[in-house]
């Protein structure tokens, strides 16, 4: 069985290097090492299943497969079914256009931040984090601060969930009404409530009414911000999404 890298010469013409930009670039956009090799596997081979990928993309086995339902959820991949169950990658040009277009959104989104920054006059009112483990602990640390309500929208929500896990259970104890926004049928930790919707982009977050985060994909980086001005903003945007009304969470 060829390495990725000898697939990915052999399919691409493309050299060792070559690959290494590719995964390289994979993980700025927010995809961990093993999930870009396995992206890449799986545009080399165009179908595998856990075991057959792990092996292709030099991946340990036994994280094969969740590193597969990681890129499904994040829209790298599409599991096809059957037993075992194959993946087929999504087309790295429909992956690049979301991507364009979810990197458009937040800075779309920032820029305003920046005029309105501007119109008042007050230096100082969005400040900027980088690092997936910086942005996930500001997350983390909003909902700590949090006494009444913290409105959460992503497209991911799998990594905040699993991470923040033990800090979401402490804030519905004590009462904080704790809002999820993400894909449909995505899972919800027990308390929390739930507002499916598709085509989410960026990751937000409104703390109180009073705090109020923006994230890019991946959670490489964050703005954030406590400036009353922009977090209405922030609110009024959120509170048309919450007329819909909240759900159950997913069994």
């Amino acid at each position: 069985m060829p390495t990725i890298e000898e697939a990915a010469v052999a399919l691409g013409n493309q050299s060792s290097e070559e690959f290494r930009r590719a995964a390289e670039v994979l993980g700025k956009v927010g995809l961990t090492q093993y999930e870009a090799r396995a992206y890449i596997a799986l545009v080399a081979r165009g179908v595998g299943d856990a075991a057959t990928l792990a092996t292709a993309a030099g991946i340990p086995r036994t994280s094969a497969y969740k590193v597969l339902e990681s890129l499904a959820e994040k829209g790298y991949a599409q599991p096809t079914g059957g037993k075992p169950i194959l993946f087929r990658p999504a087309p790295p040009l429909d992956v690049a256009d979301h991507l364009k277009e979810a990197i458009q959104e937040v800075f779309e989104k920032l820029a305003h931040l920046h005029r309105v920054v501007a119109e008042h006059g007050e230096p100082q009112l969005v400040y900027l984090l980088s690092g997936h483990d910086k942005v996930v602990a500001k997350i983390g640390e909003l909902l700590d601060q949090s006494t009444q309500t913290f409105i959460l929208t992503t497209p991911q929500v799998s990594e905040v969930r699993d991470e923040l896990t033990k800090k979401i259970q402490h804030a519905v104890k004590r009462g904080v009404r704790v809002t999820f926004v993400t894909s449909p049928l995505q899972r919800v930790p027990e308390g929390v409530e739930y507002v499916p919707r598709e085509n989410l982009l960026a990751t937000e977050v409104l703390a109180d009414g009073a705090h109020a985060l923006l994230a890019a994909p991946g959670l490489e980086a964050c703005g954030f911000t406590d400036n009353p001005i922009l977090t209405a903003h922030l609110k009024q945007f959120l509170e048309v999404i919450l007329e819909a009304g909240s759900g159950p969470a997913p069994a």
